[in-house]
């Protein structure tokens, strides 16, 4: 029989939001942008004029923002103007208003030879800077974090192999499986990169166990009126023991790889910006000048 004592045991810890900042930001933002592609924008916006006009404008001014956070990264007399964290947190979202605001802006069109180096450099940036987001999150500890170390999270994937007392008392085949599912996740799937591999591998092995664990409850459930009482928060509980479980082994499996490709980005961001600057420039001036 499983007592009320291992249930309680298994089932602590605290729930995670569902919904998020960062959910709605992206939601709003796929909104927008999808919009943008579908719907008739030379209708109401022209480039030349009006709001279309300004969005460029608007778009283009925070592009030129985005050497903010660099700047101040670099030079501590510019400690007035924030810390670098505010900025980097400025610096994501410029880098994605800006870009949003000028693709209404030119209609999500190509026209003259100026401006379409300048969009391709923009779009370029942009693709960049989000592929930069990505690494710099894997490597760090948190989006705003210091940065991490393999031997970090090793130490973390670890200690989660030791909280797993009271779920194996409930559910004694997860323990083996996990073991099983974390090794397949470090192994390298043929030729694959591992920040590739592992992260596919992470989201299959992840959707086989927690089926896994929804089926065992339910069955269990109806065999112990301890258990079916505390049903829901067992399997929301057990759930993200087997997500923190899984996305450790994913850490410690992509780790190696995402520090050499996010040393790799900060050599091609920095003149990719560059680009985007000088051809930002010169569409301004032939679009005023001729």
């Amino acid at each position: 029989m499983i007592s009320q004592a291992e249930v309680t045991s298994a089932t602590d810890g605290q729930d995670s939001p569902w919904i998020s900042w960062t959910h709605v930001w992206f939601f709003s933002v796929t909104v927008v942008l999808v919009a943008g592609w579908f719907l008739p924008l030379d209708r109401y916006l022209s480039p030349r004029q009006g709001a279309g006009y300004w969005l460029g404008i608007l778009g283009g001014s925070m592009m030129l923002l985005l050497l903010i956070y660099p700047l101040r990264k670099r030079f501590s007399f510019l400690s007035l103007l924030g810390s670098p964290r505010a900025w980097f947190q400025f610096h994501m979202a410029l880098g994605v208003l800006g870009p949003l605001m000028i693709l209404y802006h030119c209609l999500y069109r190509f026209g003259a030879t100026n401006s379409n180096v300048a969009l391709v450099c923009m779009l370029l940036v942009s693709g960049s800077g989000v592929m930069g987001r990505y690494l710099y999150a894997r490597i760090h500890h948190g989006l705003y974090g210091s940065r991490a170390s393999f031997e970090e999270f090793r130490i973390e994937s670890n200690r989660l192999r030791q909280e797993a007392a009271g779920i194996s008392r409930i559910l004694p085949e997860l323990s083996a499986m996990l073991d099983a599912s974390e090794h397949r996740i470090g192994s390298r799937l043929l030729i694959v990169p591992k920040v590739i591999s592992a992260s596919v591998l992470y989201r299959v092995e992840r959707a086989r166990i927690r089926s896994y664990v929804s089926k065992s409850l339910t069955k269990a459930s109806a065999a112990s009126g301890v258990l079916e009482k505390h049903e829901r928060d067992l399997r929301a509980s057990v759930q993200r023991y087997v997500t923190r479980r899984l996305s450790a082994a994913r850490r410690v499996a992509e780790f190696e790889t995402c520090a050499k490709l996010f040393g790799l980005w900060h050599v091609l961001h920095v003149p990719l910006f560059f680009m985007l600057l000088i051809a930002g420039i010169v569409h301004v001036l032939a679009v005023n000048i001729y």
